[in-house]
């Protein structure tokens, strides 16, 4: 399987990777990563939010003691060398912990992966067991004032020292994490008059760099936010990072990583959310009964239980594509590296919706949180204010969702265009056969075959769409944003929606839940509001650059793939929210 080749190609349940496999040792280490964060991080939430001196890099450097920040660093440099299945699992126990998984993020993924996939062996000798073990932290240096979404427009400048020993930095970086206490800086500047960034090392003890005061933010207060400035910094010629020029590259494949890891991190957000949902959704009496057994919370909490089992579900489907990818790049000879950035650019479409549902997903779940509370949930007092607060930064991070939309339609168009996956030769051959452009057979019986019959019908919909609007807009295309997000949205929910189906028939084949009905219901509701959704974004495209006859033609076949019988939606969400109340916490 290619990147953004689920679009027009099928998938067995067989072939994809779901949460109910981890092994033994990726829950071990998963559950030693939710252990430190329950024993040392939670009590500590509080004093994180008022920015006790000194504490964050403490709990870090007690993270790299016990291996946590090691965990994805090879072993010849006092890692762990786990894989990236394995990396991420890991990432999601880290990600109920608010400010501090921004933290431990930023070290691990940004701050110390460029070095770990792009140094040359003497770098990575000398940082990266120090990074590994927490003896120090790192921070990732793009973006400035005048540069956040085009990271390239960036000024910092690195000229080279007389002597040919040294760049000389000079420069302002903003909204960078870690940055009060990092030892060690990746900080992006262009040589000379370059047109495109190159990538330096920085120490932070360096002489010429100065902080401005810690920002005061909205949410993620925890975290170390401080704007860096470079005033004649000499850096070694040595402490270049990869080739030059090469910065601009080193700094979308890390973010394109960090998109799919921050697909992972909500999910633990989301579970601490959900719990504190029931919990308190139980305790709280009104009316002479508690909140969960009114139907409308009930309803919340379906929602909240349908959002993160889905996340889960397309996540660990993308990041097991990526390890074998990663295995594949190895086997032909590619260095670790190599393999690891050649794997996340080629899922670049997953990577990027994902991110955008994940935190989309998460800014929903909290938002219910807050009114499950009610007046508590407005209170600093109670739990969902943090999580409310802390959550908004998600669809900032990483590349806005609204550019992370962009690249998901964009990179699936190019990709078409250039035959990497063949897109508009399935399109050419839907719109051959339009007689096979029907309404979904109902009479079909055997209910995954019906459920993958809506998923296709769903797919031909957006094949079909690529190249009428490549042939109408042409170049123009990419500057028609509010078609590029909808067709964005329409592929980010079918990955989403076929990952939740084959994870759902995946559990029933193999026997891995005994109340699989519950998850039918998961997967009913999802198709039922996917359908609805998806139907409203094929008419704002379609109504958006169609007129007359063919606006007509158009919208039929639209209706017809996007065809649907409706389910009783509320007896499944109570359903959904009685197990979980049941449970007394997300246990799917």
């Amino acid at each position: 399987m290619k990147g953004g080749e689920f679009l027009i190609k099928n998938v067995k349940a067989a072939d994809v990777f779901i949460p109910e496999e981890f092994d033994e040792e990726q829950l071990m280490i998963a559950q030693s990563c939710e252990d430190f964060v329950e024993s040392e991080i939670v009590p500590q939430f509080d004093a994180l939010d008022e920015h006790e001196e000194g504490l964050m890099p403490s709990l870090l450097k007690k993270a790299g003691e016990m291996g946590l920040l090691g965990i994805a660093i090879p072993e010849e440099f006092g890692g762990f060398g786990q894989n990236f299945l394995t990396n991420m699992k890991a990432n999601e126990a880290i990600g109920s912990a608010y400010s501090f998984s921004v933290a431990f993020m930023a070290h691990t993924g940004i701050g110390s992966l460029p070095l770990l996939y792009y140094g040359n062996q003497q770098q990575k000798e000398q940082y990266l067991p120090r990074l590994a073990t927490g003896e120090w932290l790192a921070a990732y240096c793009l973006t400035e004032p005048g540069a956040g979404s085009d990271a390239n427009a960036g000024k910092t400048k690195a000229v080279l020292s007389e002597d040919g020993k040294h760049y000389i930095l000079n420069g302002q970086k903003m909204w960078i994490t870690n940055g009060g206490f990092a030892d060690l800086l990746t900080v992006f500047a262009k040589i000379d008059n370059d047109r495109v960034l190159s990538a330096f090392l920085v120490e932070s003890s360096t002489e010429g760099i100065t902080m401005n005061p810690e920002e005061n933010k909205m949410g993620i207060k925890g975290s170390s936010t401080r704007q860096i400035f470079f005033n004649d910094v000499k850096v070694p010629v040595e402490n270049q990072l990869g080739k030059r020029g090469e910065g601009y590259r080193i700094a979308l494949n890390i973010l394109h990583l960090g998109r799919i890891k921050l697909g992972a991190t909500v999910v633990g957000g989301m579970r601490r959310a959900i719990n504190n949902s029931v919990n308190y959704s139980m305790e709280r009496k009104q009316f002479g009964a508690s909140l969960s057994d009114f139907g409308a919370i009930k309803h919340k909490m379906a929602e909240q239980v349908i959002r993160t089992f889905s996340t889960e579900s397309a996540v660990y489907r993308a990041s097991k594509d990526i390890q074998d990818e990663v295995t594949a790049l190895l086997d032909a000879g590619k260095t670790y590296g190599e393999a690891n950035i050649g794997a996340v650019s080629e899922f670049e479409p997953e990577c990027a919706l994902l991110k955008v549902y994940g935190s989309e997903s998460l800014d929903y779940i909290v938002d219910e949180l807050v009114q499950i509370y009610g007046g508590m949930g407005f209170s600093a007092e109670a739990p969902a204010d943090r999580s409310y607060r802390d959550s908004r930064i998600n669809r900032i991070f990483e590349g806005t969702n609204e550019i992370n939309r962009l690249i998901v339609a964009d990179a699936e168009l190019k990709r078409g265009l250039r035959h990497k996956i063949f897109l508009m030769e399935k399109a050419a051959e839907i719109m051959e056969k339009k007689e096979d452009i029907t309404v979904v057979d109902l009479s079909e019986k055997d209910y995954y075959a019906l459920k993958h019959a809506y998923v296709n019908q769903l797919k031909k919909a957006a094949i079909i769409l690529f190249p009428v609007l490549n042939n109408t807009f042409k170049k123009k295309l990419a500057y028609e944003e509010e078609i590029m997000m909808s067709l964005a949205n329409m592929l980010m929910y079918i990955y989403v929606l076929e990952s939740t189906l084959l994870r759902v028939e995946k559990l029933e084949i193999k026997g891995l839940k005994t109340d699989i009905s519950v998850y039918r219901d998961i997967l009913n509701v999802l198709l039922h509001d996917v359908i609805h959704i998806f139907r409203k974004e094929t008419i704002d495209v379609v109504s958006s650059f169609l007129e007359g006859d063919e606006k007509k033609e158009m919208l039929e076949t639209m209706h017809k793939l996007t065809f649907y019988d409706p389910i009783n939606a509320k007896a499944a969400r109570r359903r959904i929210a009685n197990k979980l109340i049941e449970d007394e916490r997300y246990k799917f």
